[in-house]
């Protein structure tokens, strides 16, 4: 082997040995450090459940909610999806989460001459009487949920003496505008019969 060989050789053989990493001597800082991570995580988690709780007890002027009728007639329209929140009419950030109306969940929907039966399994069910309705739209958002130009049913009504706005997306979009059409269609009969 020629000189040159043997010292390509040597640095080869040197660069391999500096790429590994030295070994780690300050187990005690390191652990230090997870632990002191962990409690900041816990700390915020901490604080964040007790704001969900706070808002939940300034809402507490919040009636219960209404269950569905024995016999709320046959089904107008139904559908599966998701239910996404509630929040107070027109301000779509302002979450109500008295009465479990905060926590998204699966959701069956169903319109009956009655009103609207909102089923949540693992969730509180409710029902909005008809003429509790307001008005129906396609909206994009709610309450921490953001979705394309009109992927979210909003569906506005009157509980106690708030106007509250909740959101629900099918399993099939395209399902939103007949219910928005039926919806609307159920207050404006509403109304006129009211007038007469």
């Amino acid at each position: 082997m020629t000189p040159a060989t043997l010292l390509a050789n040597g640095l080869a053989t040197g660069l391999a040995a500096e790429k590994q990493s030295a070994e780690v001597t300050d187990w005690a800082a390191r652990v230090g450090w997870l632990v002191g991570l962990a409690l900041f995580v816990a700390l915020v988690y901490w604080l964040m459940r007790e704001g969900w709780k706070w808002r939940g007890t300034l809402q507490g002027d919040l009636p219960e909610l209404p269950t569905a009728p024995d016999d709320p007639g046959p089904a107008r329209l139904g559908m599966s999806g998701r239910y996404h929140g509630s929040t107070t009419a027109g301000q779509w950030l302002d979450r109500i989460v008295a009465h479990g109306l905060g926590a998204r969940s699966r959701v069956e929907l169903t319109l009956t001459d009655a009103g609207l039966d909102v089923v949540r399994p693992g969730a509180t069910d409710f029902f909005i009487p008809r003429e509790a309705l307001r008005e129906a739209v396609l909206g994009k958002g709610i309450a921490g949920k953001v979705l394309t130009e009109g992927g979210l049913l909003v569906v506005t009504w009157a509980h106690g003496e708030r106007l509250i706005d909740s959101g629900f997306r099918s399993d099939h979009a395209a399902e939103h505008t007949d219910w928005v059409d039926a919806i609307n269609s159920m207050i404006n009969k509403t109304e006129t019969e009211g007038a007469r």
